[in-house]
């Protein structure tokens, strides 16, 4: 994996296309971003984040991370010294109406240099007391866990068992599930589940029906979605999706 350095002055505005990637990347800076249109999914070599609406996701300083636009997006970033406090591993965060109106204000021309002091001094206080949210999907590095992780990911809606899938792969379910836990902190089902759930939040976002995403995905009904999503994500997927 080739890893460029991105040099970043200040804040930025990218809009970027339906499925329109940003090669993998990192900056000496810690960075936030946030997608005021669209949805952005993002990659390091831990795994991948989703990012809807509404929500924003913090890269910390030379953490190589590459991006994929779900749909036209508005791709807004906002940056801070790497002496700074902040999380050390990236995190997907809730951004409410004063953090959404403070990226907005820094990423738009001529902001004078004072206010704009100010307002990046809100938005670190701001993200001091934001939780990180569930939206990490780990990425497995056993060969025999990363071809199934493929395979899911090519069909989420794929019902097998993990005997089953074993049998592809070439490992015992004993041995995967044993991985699964070693790996990536999860249990295979909670992990599938997670993947569902993300790509979901794609098909959302991309304005597909909660039924039809809930047979994309796997889910056994659309009420089974809705209350998964919500268990997951304290809301309903319209709610989600909305202001």
């Amino acid at each position: 994996m080739s890893v460029d350095r991105h040099v970043l002055h200040g804040p930025t505005t990218t809009a970027l296309g339906r499925n329109e990637r940003i090669e993998w990347h990192d900056h000496a800076v810690h960075q936030l971003i946030y997608p005021l249109r669209g949805v952005l999914q993002v990659f390091t070599a831990r795994g991948s984040w989703v990012v809807p609406p509404n929500r924003a996701v913090w890269i910390p300083a030379g953490v190589a991370h590459a991006h994929r636009a779900h749909g036209p997006t508005s791709m807004r970033s906002l940056i801070f010294d790497a002496a700074l406090p902040g999380s050390p591993a990236p995190a997907v965060l809730s951004v409410g109406p004063l953090l959404r109106e403070v990226i907005r204000t820094l990423t738009e021309d001529g902001v004078p240099a004072e206010q704009r002091h100010h307002l990046e001094q809100v938005a670190l206080w701001q993200l001091r007391d934001v939780p990180a949210l569930p939206l990490h999907l780990p990425a497995p590095a056993d060969p025999r866990l990363a071809h199934l992780a493929r395979l899911l990911t090519a069909n989420p809606a794929d019902q097998r068992s993990l005997t089953e899938l074993g049998r592809e792969v070439g490992a015992a379910e004993r041995t995967l599930s044993r991985l699964f836990r070693a790996e990536t902190g999860m249990t295979f089902p909670q992990w599938r589940s997670q993947l569902r759930l993300h790509h979901a939040v794609t098909l959302l976002a991309a304005g597909r029906s909660v039924t039809r995403v809930a047979a994309d995905c796997g889910f056994r009904s659309p009420s089974a979605f809705i209350e998964s999503f919500r268990a997951a994500f304290g809301t309903t997927p319209g709610r989600y999706f909305g202001p």
